[in-house]
């Protein structure tokens, strides 16, 4: 594996700990950082995928533009789309005043960047973490 392949790995891993951390948080959760997060995770994660193949992205945000990308090479990754819909918005939407997040979105979060973050690290050939 290429060493910022690995690189980016480990910053979605960090995104995905966080997540869980303030997920799990008995005093003052932050439900619009479990959100933001998750999306950060799922980000790195395709990027890391792209990256170890060589192919260009960019700065970008949107997962969906990143998963449009990678799916002539993994079409079977066209099944994640539905949960990068949901996960694209946190990018912002929860980042200003007028929205947060409650406990019932963060968890629909976090599950769907667990199941992402399960298919990209079997793509990749990882082992499989908690």
């Amino acid at each position: 594996m290429k060493p910022l392949t690995e690189e980016w790995i480990a910053k979605a891993e960090g995104d995905f700990a966080t997540a869980g951390r303030e997920f799990r948080a008995r005093k003052s959760p932050n439900y619009d950082a479990v959100c933001f997060h998750t999306q950060q995770c799922v980000e790195k994660y395709l990027k890391a995928v792209l990256q170890e193949n060589e192919m260009e992205f960019g700065r970008t945000h949107n997962l969906s533009g990143l998963l449009d990308k990678i799916t002539p090479a993994y079409p079977f990754l066209e099944t994640i789309r539905p949960s990068l819909h949901l996960l694209n918005a946190f990018a912002i939407d929860f980042r200003y005043p007028g929205e947060s997040a409650d406990k019932a979105l963060a968890g629909k979060a976090y599950v769907l960047c667990s199941d992402v973050r399960h298919s990209i690290r079997t793509l990749l050939n990882l082992e499989p973490m908690n």
